[in-house]
């Protein structure tokens, strides 16, 4: 018998990863506050740089998602992050100003991916239930391969951007979007299929 099949999940960053529920009161929540402060840092190192270099831009933002990421991103600071480490970023990304990306149930961002100025990617929420809101259950978001989110909209947790498709400005999407679709408005619609 494998050991893992035994295994109890008692990891605070894989319970978060996995949806539970993290309560403030928890016993490991330390160790993914201190997470949330190296994120601090790093994001206002990166808002405070008074450069154009590309390269020590993208050497900032390895530091804070915690590995080297490809030479083809390109970011365009102010970016903002309360986690940083479960950021994965496909090769050819464009990221442009002001951006927020909540990423503690993870997200990715697939190859060719365009993100508009403004976007927020938010993967955390709280619980309904009004003795439980100051606790966190988080659910990841994935931006598939040529993917565009137009400026200021917002996708939320568990949320799946197909491959191609597009999202419209302004718009606040809490379902999966499917490959080759443009979506737009609040709550996000399908407007048309792109041929």
């Amino acid at each position: 018998m494998h050991e893992e099949m035994n295994h109890t999940v008692n990891d605070i960053f894989e319970r978060d990863r996995l949806g539970n529920t993290i309560r403030l009161d928890d016993p490991e929540y330390p160790k993914l506050f201190a997470v949330i402060q190296k994120a601090m840092r790093t994001t206002a190192e990166l808002n405070t740089l008074v450069t154009d270099d590309v390269q020590l831009i993208r050497d900032v933002f390895s530091k804070l998602v915690s590995y080297r990421v490809d030479d083809s991103f390109f970011l365009i600071p102010p970016f903002y992050s309360d986690f940083g480490e479960n950021i994965r970023i496909g090769k050819n990304v464009f990221v442009n100003h002001a951006c927020t990306f909540m990423d503690r149930g993870g997200i990715t961002l697939e190859d060719d991916v365009l993100i508009g100025p403004k976007v927020n990617l938010i993967t955390t929420n709280h619980p309904l239930n009004p003795a439980e809101r100051r606790s966190t259950v988080s659910h990841p978001i994935t931006i598939k391969r040529n993917a565009w989110i137009g400026a200021g909209a917002t996708i939320l947790a568990g949320v799946t951007i197909g491959e191609n498709a597009v999202v419209a400005a302004g718009a606040v999407v809490s379902k999966d979007v499917p490959d080759n679709t443009i979506v737009g408005g609040v709550p996000a619609k399908i407007i048309k299929t792109i041929n």
